[in-house]
């Protein structure tokens, strides 16, 4: 559980960061998602954090239903 708290900081930060990306410094959407795909792998090996991918799946659902709330 307390895995999925890392988790859920570093992609709240992560998905602000690229927001403040984007509005600031705009590049090619190719260009922006290797980064941040490099930035979420990276931190994820440096805290030895193993990912299933119906974790990830669950995850990317979650964070979905709560974009769309936030709209």
């Amino acid at each position: 559980m307390k895995g999925y708290g890392y988790i859920g900081a570093f992609l709240g930060g992560a998905l602000v960061g690229a927001t403040l990306g984007l509005i600031l410094a705009p590049e090619k959407g190719s260009d922006t998602r290797g980064k941040i795909s490099d930035a979420t792998r990276d931190f994820l090996k440096k805290h030895n954090i193993k990912l299933k991918k119906d974790d990830v799946e669950e995850l990317v659902d979650e964070l979905e239903e709560a974009a769309a709330d936030a709209e």
